[in-house]
């Protein structure tokens, strides 16, 4: 879908990782669309110039805890300290998509987890280092599914929930580069 929005834009979307097999099978997923390639790249150091993109998605590995309805063993092959070892990663992808979005551009932090850990805590350590980001209202953009906002003060964030939407347990935080 991304790549055919990027296509219709004249625009090229980049799907990247840090693993070989996972580029590969981004780049079969996305393989079909002119407009769209996958290469293998560590996000935490981009292979592309800071301020390079429009719109950057920066879906981070996680604990996995948001899929629980579709593979229950989950619960058991995590442990605490997994979280732990995830927060560097997720904050430094996060860092580095907000230094690879253009001025005017958007950046979307997901995840699949609801813990929020790897979610509210994430984007808002990340945040105490910038003041030149706006959280934008994802729960706005969004608008078509009832019930995403978080409590307050994290109302511009977003958190599909099973039971309520018939997803995995999904966060999308939407922040804006100022021009």
């Amino acid at each position: 879908m991304l790549g055919g929005l990027a296509a219709e834009r004249g625009a090229v979307l980049l799907a990247s990782d840090g693993r070989e097999h996972r580029a590969r099978l981004a780049g079969k997923a996305v393989g079909a669309i002119k407009a769209a390639r996958a290469i293998t790249a560590d996000g935490t150091a981009p292979a592309w110039r800071p301020g390079t993109f429009d719109r950057v998605l920066a879906d981070v590995p996680c604990s996995g805890l948001g899929s629980l309805r579709r593979r229950p063993e989950i619960r058991w092959r995590r442990k605490p300290e997994d979280l732990a070892g995830l927060a560097d990663l997720q904050a430094g992808l996060l860092a580095a998509a907000l230094e690879s979005a253009a001025p005017g551009g958007v950046v979307a932090y997901v995840t699949c987890s609801p813990h929020v850990c790897e979610t509210r805590q994430i984007v808002g350590a990340v945040l105490e280092s910038r003041t030149d980001v706006l959280v934008l209202d994802a729960p706005a953009v969004l608008s078509e599914v009832p019930d995403l906002r978080c409590p307050a003060p994290f109302e511009r964030y977003a958190q599909f929930w099973p039971h309520r939407h018939g997803t995995d347990a999904i966060f999308v935080a939407l922040l804006g580069v100022p021009a």
